[in-house]
């Protein structure tokens, strides 16, 4: 019988800032964007194969155009995280989705990380690293606020639980 104190997996509450759909998109954007300048150049500078080359592109083109679409709507569905008394609870993915646990008596640090993109819309990442040989925790996608007071309040919560973070 598990302790009322227990902790188990369920779905977490909260979900990322809604700015996280656009700041998906424009990363994706900018690695197909690489993708087609690639195809590109491959159909100006070989002078055989075009029949090939316009499918490739035209493929590239296609593909992206729907994983721009799919892509960030459904992160953000899938996208969630909670701190409850006893642990921190994430579920993330799109295709490959995982959801975590990590107890806080467990958490060895908590950081936050800004990327030039990220800061251009106003993001942030918190990542809760335990001993846990499936690594760390990180919730993608909040706002910058939301970020620091989560950063506070997990640092808080560490410190104020007995456990000894291994």
């Amino acid at each position: 019988m598990p302790s009322p104190d227990a902790v188990s997996l369920r779905p977490p509450r909260h979900q990322v800032s809604r700015t996280a759909i656009r700041y998906w998109r424009v990363r994706a954007l900018i690695g197909w964007l690489g993708v087609v300048a690639a195809l590109l150049a491959w159909l100006v500078l070989d002078d055989e194969n075009h029949g090939l080359q316009a499918a490739a592109l035209g493929a590239a083109v296609l593909v992206g155009l729907a994983h721009l679409i799919v892509m960030p709507q459904w992160r953000y569905h899938v996208h969630r995280w909670e701190v409850a008394p006893q642990a921190v609870y994430t579920r993330a993915g799109w295709l490959h989705q995982e959801s975590r646990i990590a107890p806080i008596s467990r958490i060895q640090t908590v950081d936050s990380e800004r990327g030039p993109l990220e800061q251009l819309f106003g993001l942030a990442d918190v990542t809760v690293t335990t001993a846990s040989a499936a690594g760390p925790l990180t919730i993608e996608g909040l706002d910058r606020a939301t970020a620091e007071r989560l950063v506070d309040e997990l640092t808080t919560a560490a410190q104020a639980t007995r456990g000894d973070a291994t």
